[in-house]
């Protein structure tokens, strides 16, 4: 017994001796992304990201391993961004997208020589590449661009004038896109080019859009892929089906014709059989993908996992073209299963971890190989994105261990499951609590009450970096998934179907009531944050109880009306999530727009947006901004340099949010104003 009590007391002692995360350990953290299995089984290809701390980016190179978790080394490195990555069918042969001096080019590595050599000199950026079966080519997408439109005719200006940019012309429906920008004129086609190099082929053509993944047939003379050819397809968001491109020709065949999206095809090992996603488009706000196999010969479809009440994320075949492996979330994880032709499911395991990094977003990466050896990214909340190898419908082992260097020094926060009844109806909801390093529940916490964006997406157990440097911060933290999120079925996410923000704000006070209960929260220290939907919510809360003594409202929609008429993608925001337009119900929009509660706010309310937004624009925040502070409350705009709605996706930029946040919080805390 007392071999026992040392033990513990030197156990104890160490977890003592560990320190909190620290925000410069932002740039030592690595995550694994896109795996990739050869036809043997035996190896695994995959992207490793990476922080640049001198460059202010995320860095991402090619990297392999065995499956038995042996030789790993790189393929790739220094100042790279590899994606698109992808392999041959004689195992030799390795391509991804990377930039030279001109853009993104497509290369190509020789893994029996190590040799590596730029395969293309394209004018824009290639995506979905894919290699044929023979071997002799690679299939990728591209932007063709297109004469700009024009308004009048202008005189020529003499030689050596410098004249103004000539006038440029909007009439399509979307015309810029968040983190793009405005569109240049143009279309997205599908070419081959030579695995040996030389020149490219253009195999389709026309003022539509081709930009899906591509899948060959056996016989390497036809891709499958999805896109929508109605005539007026720019009003159909949706809308896409799958169709047959033969090679020689360029011939289209419609596969599939309905009112819904076709997506993600796979051609099974054999041949004979499509894998495909999708679901008959019934205007709901939110919807699920079904899985599909259509038999080729007879081009028959029928669904497979009916009474699977979950979004199916993904799709691979198994070797023998007998089994289907899928990707879904289930109440926060992400699940790895299989099922037989049948329909008959197996979960594989419920461990697949997300690569959002920033925030514990649902959502994982599989691929599948020879051996149906299964490659899939793998984590808890206390690590980023590793690899685990598996076989078959057993779950796999973790290969990779990049990040245990540095985490085995740090104590994280320890997360913890709860369910809670809403106070609305009884809906159960179910969130996660965070709790600081050296947590001592005879102590009081103040509380961050942090909500989840889309609206119709999940939060699960997943490493979030935002949230563990909150809890560093001495906060614990709350995040929840309120009716609306996806993982819990169609009816939970329609309960807020061209109704939102509505009860959702009630689940989310009694998940805070219920961490209350636990009686180490002080309740005079609430804070509130969020960012896009979860922005949004934070206002609506503001608006509707001062129980909060600080806000943050992070890339918010304000009003509906601004927002639906001005976002990146009308045409989907005003069909789906409302019905109606702005002109045929003002009094819906309004309604459900934070911007009409906004006499009742109290509470000190920041806002922190990216300036290049134009998902949440800018002037959603600005109104609510001016709105503030003709009431009388404090307020101030945090304007991020640069940043989209991915307000994030710079190391340097994630410090930022979570600093500016926790100021914001310090400022309104009861030691700081007692000081004042």
């Amino acid at each position: 017994m007392a071999g026992a009590a040392a033990l513990l007391l030197t156990l104890n002692a160490q977890a003592s001796a560990l320190s909190p995360l620290q925000p410069e350990d932002i740039f030592q953290l690595q995550q694994a992304t896109s795996p990739v299995v050869d036809g043997s089984g035996k190896r695994i290809f995959y992207l490793r990201q990476s922080m640049d701390i001198m460059k202010d980016q995320r860095r991402t190179n090619v990297w392999m391993i065995g499956s038995d978790g042996e030789q790993h080394r790189p393929i790739t490195s220094g100042a790279m961004n590899a994606s698109s990555l992808t392999i041959a069918a004689d195992d030799n042969r390795l391509a991804w997208v990377a930039r030279d001096d001109a853009g993104a080019q497509i290369f190509m590595h020789w893994l029996d020589s190590g040799h590596s050599a730029q395969l293309t000199r394209l004018p824009a950026s290639p995506g979905n590449l894919s290699f044929s079966p023979d071997g002799n080519w690679i299939s990728f997408t591209m932007k063709v661009p297109a004469a700009p439109e024009t308004m009048g005719t202008l005189p020529a200006a003499p030689k050596g004038a410098e004249w103004a940019p000539p006038p440029t012309v909007v009439d399509k429906p979307v015309f810029r896109s968040d983190g793009v920008g405005e569109l240049r004129p143009g279309f997205t086609h599908v070419f081959l080019v030579s695995t040996e190099g030389g020149s490219v082929r253009q195999l389709t053509s026309g003022d539509y859009n081709f930009g899906s993944s591509l899948s060959w047939s056996k016989d390497s003379q036809a891709l499958f892929l999805s896109t929508n050819l109605a005539e007026d397809w720019r009003y159909q968001p949706r809308e896409s089906d799958i169709y047959r491109l033969d090679i020689a020709s360029g011939e289209l065949t419609s596969l599939t014709d309905r009112s819904g999206p076709d997506g993600s095809a796979r051609v099974s090992p054999d041949g004979r059989a499509l894998a495909y996603l999708g679901y008959d488009d019934t205007g709901l706000a939110a919807d699920h993908n079904r899985l599909y196999v259509m038999d080729l010969a007879s081009g028959e479809s029928r669904q497979l996992l009916d009474d699977l009440d979950r979004g199916i994320n993904a799709v691979r075949w198994s070797t023998n073209s007998k089994r289907l492996y899928i990707s879904y979330d289930d109440k926060g994880d992400t699940v790895l299963a299989s099922t037989d032709l049948s329909g008959r499911l197996k979960v594989i395991t419920r461990d697949m971890a997300s690569v959002a990094f920033g925030r514990p977003y649902s959502g994982g990466q599989f691929a599948v190989g020879g051996r149906d050896v299964i490659a899939y990214t793998v984590g808890a909340p206390y690590s980023p994105a590793e690899l685990a190898s598996g076989r078959g419908s057993e779950a796999g082992t973790q290969i990779t261990h990049f990040n245990s260097n540095l985490l085995e020094s740090r104590e994280l926060g320890k997360v913890e499951e709860i369910w809670v009844e809403s106070s609305a109806d009884g809906l159960a909801i179910q969130g996660w609590i965070v709790k600081p390093p050296g947590f001592d529940p005879a102590k009081k916490y103040p509380l961050i009450l942090e909500i989840h964006g889309g609206p119709s997406t999940a939060y699960g157990p997943h490493f979030s970096a935002e949230v563990q440097l909150y809890a560093a911060a001495g906060y614990v933290v709350l995040y929840a998934n309120p009716r609306g999120s996806t993982s819990y079925g169609q009816a939970f996410v329609d309960e807020i179907h061209h109704n939102y923000p509505s009860k959702d704000y009630d689940d989310l006070m009694s998940a805070v009531d219920g961490v209350l209960a636990k009686g180490y929260v002080d309740e005079e220290q609430l804070y509130v944050t969020g960012g896009s939907g979860g922005g949004t919510l934070t206002a609506w809360i503001v608006g509707k109880t001062d129980r909060f003594r600080a806000a943050v409202v992070a890339k918010p929609v304000i009003n509906w009306t601004s927002f639906v008429l001005t976002a990146d993608n009308t045409p989907f925001f005003a069909r789906y999530w409302f019905g109606e337009m702005p002109w045929e119900n003002n009094e819906a929009y309004w309604k459900r727009s934070p911007l009409s509660l906004v006499g009742n706010v109290t509470t000190p309310t920041m806002l922190l947006t990216g300036q290049s937004d134009w998902r949440t624009p800018m002037w959603e925040t600005e109104q609510y901004y001016s709105a503030l502070k003709l009431s009388g409350v404090d307020t101030a705009i945090v304007r991020i340099p640069g940043a989209s709605h991915s307000i994030a996706r710079r190391p340097s930029q994630l410090l930022g949010k979570v600093a500016a946040i926790l100021a914001w919080f310090e400022r309104y805390s009861p030691e700081q104003q007692a000081a004042e």
